[in-house]
Parts: structure tokens; C-alpha cells; sequence
């Protein structure tokens, strides 16, 4: 399958001093990564987010929250990058310098060969201390992996709803997409602040916004260009259509 990309935008791509590539839940979709309401089915139907989720939920039952979090562990080692992963890395080489934000904590972009990843979510293969928030290396074999420095109960080393954003995620972020020439929103609804946010920062300060979707967003009016179509088709046609 073929997807003609607008020549004002290679141009654009051709131009850029520097890209900066938002992406969110839609692209690991594309590699059969369940989004996190679509992973609550089966056995886990009948918990809230807020009983798997967030801090209070580890608080009350870190067991459950441990076993919900190596489930989901276990389905996104299954998957694989897939095309539009591949692409960006791709792209990175090709372009002066790319900023790769992601809303995703599947470690799948850095497996792609990306470098240098904003991991504005986490990722759900780092384990936390729970008291001081230092990255640690749990015990899988525990039920409730304890931090080797000061005795607190490890956690996964992803945001919980509630939480904020790490602050040199956020930070670095917000730079990259001040400083860009050209901005693309992939793979997500851009409806949830502050990553939604971002698009509007870098056309505020003069860059081209791009949105990548299988389905145009209800904020479509604010991109200067919209790309119907998956990120797995899209992308690479993108990333071939420099060397043309």
C-alpha cells in the first residue's frame, strides 16, 4: 500500500533544521500493544484504573498492582516494532536532529533503534522506589520487590493516573518543541495535557505541525498538514520520500 505524501511537506522535512515526533498509543496499536483500558478484559474486567493504577492503589494492595503490571509486561514483550517505529529511527539519520517524545512506555521505539527517547509516561520495564523515586532493579521472584537502599516497596516506573509528569521529561519536551521546525502528532487523539499541548507550543513559535492518524482527530483544524492513514503505512513513505 502507497501513501502519497504532500510535496510541501517533504520540502518542509527537507528544510528542517530540527523535527520533533510526538507519538502516542496508536502506533504500539499497530504492533498489537492493548491500550490500557483495552488491556483491562479477562480476569482483570472487574478492577477499576483506579484499583491498578495509582499511588493509592499501590498503597492499598501492591500485590495486586505488581501482578496487573508483570501481566502487561508479558503482552508488550510479545510485540515487536513494527514499520512506523522503524521509520522514525530511520528518520533520525536523515534529518539534522529529531526530538522522539513518546506517550507510550513500551520501550518499543528505543528496540527500533531510536536514540535518546523522551519517555513522557515512564517505562514499564524500569522499577521504582516508591519513597524516593530512584530507578532499582526488582526481584521478579518477589510478590513486592523491595528497594535494596532504604527497605521502601519498589514500583513500576510508570506515571500513575494522578501523577505528574516527570519534570526533565516535561521540561526537555517543551524545549524540543519551542526549538522545532516541523512538529508531528502521531498516533494520538492530542486530547489529554500536558503532551496535547505540545503541537501548540511549536506552531506558536513558528513551526509546521503535522498530525499522523488512522482517522483525522477533532483537533485536525490546528495541523498544517493531516495525514489519514496508520503510522506503519505512513511513515515510511515519508522517510522514502527524502531520498527521491
Amino acid at each position: 500500500m502507497r501513501y502519497d505524501i504532500p510535496e510541501k511537506l517533504v520540502a518542509a522535512l527537507r528544510d528542517a533544521r530540527h523535527v520533533c515526533v510526538l507519538t502516542g498509543a496508536g502506533v504500539s496499536a499497530e504492533s498489537g500493544v492493548p491500550t490500557f483500558r483495552e488491556a483491562q478484559d479477562g480476569l482483570w474486567s472487574k478492577y477499576r484504573a483506579e484499583d491498578l493504577a495509582t499511588p493509592e492503589a499501590f498503597l492499598a494492595d501492591p500485590v495486586l498492582v505488581w501482578r496487573w503490571y508483570r501481566w502487561r509486561r508479558d503482552l508488550v514483550s510479545d510485540a515487536e516494532p513494527n514499520p512506523g517505529h522503524i521509520a522514525l529511527a530511520q528518520l533520525a539519520d536523515l534529518v539534522p536532529k529529531l526530538t522522539l517524545v513518546t506517550q507510550n512506555v513500551d520501550n518499543l521505539h528505543q528496540r527500533a533503534g531510536s536514540r535518546g527517547v523522551i519517555e513522557f509516561h515512564g517505562n514499564i520495564f524500569t522499577d521504582r522506589c516508591f519513597g524516593d523515586g530512584s530507578v532499582q532493579v526488582a526481584d521478579d521472584a518477589t510478590a513486592v520487590p523491595i528497594c535494596p537502599e532504604c527497605g521502601s516497596n519498589l514500583r513500576p516506573g510508570v506515571v500513575w493516573f494522578g501523577e505528574a509528569i516527570p519534570e526533565e521529561a516535561l521540561d526537555e519536551s517543551c524545549a524540543a518543541a519551542a526549538d522545532c521546525d516541523l512538529f508531528f502528532s502521531v498516533g494520538t487523539a492530542s486530547l489529554v495535557y500536558p503532551a496535547a499541548g505540545l503541537a501548540d507550543l511549536a506552531r506558536q513559535n513558528g513551526a509546521k505541525v503535522v498530525e499522523i492518524n488512522p482517522q483525522p482527530t477533532t483537533h485536525a483544524e490546528r495541523f498544517d498538514f493531516v495525514l489519514t492513514g496508520n503510522s506503519g503505512v505512513v511513515l515510511p513513505e515519508l522517510v522514502e520520500s527524502l531520498s527521491l
